[in-house]
C-alpha cells in the first residue's frame, strides 16, 4: 500500500508517504504552510521514485485545529487526489496526535483558542492504533468529561496552553502530560492505511474539514495558563 498524508491543523506542516509499513515525512514548525507542503510532497514523491498516480490514496488532518490549515489540507488532497483519480481518506487530527503517543491511552487536546480545547480521549488497541472513547469534543478546561479509569497521558497544545487546570480537572485520572507534541503526517498515514483497508476511503469532493465550533465568535472568561 502506498500512500500520500499532509497533515496542516496546527502550527506545525508535514507531509508522509507510507510505503508497505516504511514511511518517510518531512515535518516544519511555523505558519507558511499553503507555500511548504506542496513543496514537501514533490520532494517526497522525488525520494520514493513515485508518481501520484502510482499511490492508492491520499489521506489529510481532516481536523479539528486551526481553521486555515484545515482548508489547506483539505484543499491540497483534493486537487492532488482530482488529477491522479485517487481516493481521499480523511483522518481525525486528534487521533494521530494520539497515535504518535508512547502510551496505551492518550487524551489529546488541541488549543481551540477562545479559552476552548478540542478534545478526544483514544486507547490503542492490539494493533497499536488508536480507537476514539465517545466522543471528540469542543469544551473549556474546566468542562472535558473525567475518564472512569487511571493511567491516562495527556498531550497537545491545549495541554501546553492549560495544564494545571486540566491536571486539577481530571486528578488521579491522568498520570503524566507530553510537551510540544503534535499530528504528523506519519501518523496520519498508518491511521489512514488501516481505514482505507476498511472501505472508508472517500471521493476528493468528500474531503471535508471537522471544524468542532461553528459559533467562532463567541468568548469564554477563563484566563490561559502560563
Amino acid at each position: 500500500m502506498k500512500i500520500l498524508s499532509l497533515d496542516t491543523s496546527t502550527e506545525a506542516c508535514s507531509a508522509a508517504i507510507w510505503t508497505d509499513g516504511v514511511v518517510v515525512e518531512r515535518f516544519e514548525s511555523g505558519n507558511q504552510h499553503s507555500a511548504l507542503v506542496l513543496a514537501m510532497v514533490d520532494d517526497l514523491l522525488a525520494e520514493a521514485g513515485l508518481a501520484l498516480t502510482q499511490l492508492d490514496a491520499i489521506a489529510f488532518g481532516r481536523g479539528p485545529g486551526s481553521f486555515t490549515g484545515l482548508r489547506i489540507a483539505a484543499g491540497v488532497a483534493q486537487g492532488l487526489a482530482y488529477g491522479a483519480g485517487l481516493p481521499v481518506v480523511p483522518v481525525s487530527s486528534l487521533a494521530a496526535l494520539a497515535q504518535g503517543v508512547e502510551a496505551p491511552k492518550v487524551l489529546a487536546a488541541l488549543d481551540a483558542r477562545m479559552n476552548q480545547i478540542y478534545w478526544g480521549a483514544y486507547r490503542k488497541n492490539q494493533m497499536g492504533i488508536v480507537e476514539l472513547v465517545g466522543d471528540e469534543t469542543l469544551a473549556t478546561p474546566y468542562e472535558v468529561l473525567i475518564p472512569t479509569d487511571e493511567g491516562w497521558t495527556g498531550a497537545g497544545s491545549g495541554w501546553d496552553q492549560y495544564h494545571i487546570t486540566l491536571s486539577q480537572r481530571l486528578g488521579n485520572s491522568v498520570k503524566s502530560w507530553k510537551q510540544k507534541v503534535f499530528p504528523r503526517a506519519c501518523h496520519v498515514a498508518r491511521i489512514g492505511g488501516v481505514l482505507f483497508n476498511c472501505g472508508m476511503a472517500v471521493p476528493p469532493e468528500l474531503a471535508c474539514p471537522v471544524y468542532l465550533r461553528d459559533k467562532v465568535a463567541e468568548k469564554s472568561n477563563i484566563i490561559p495558563e502560563n
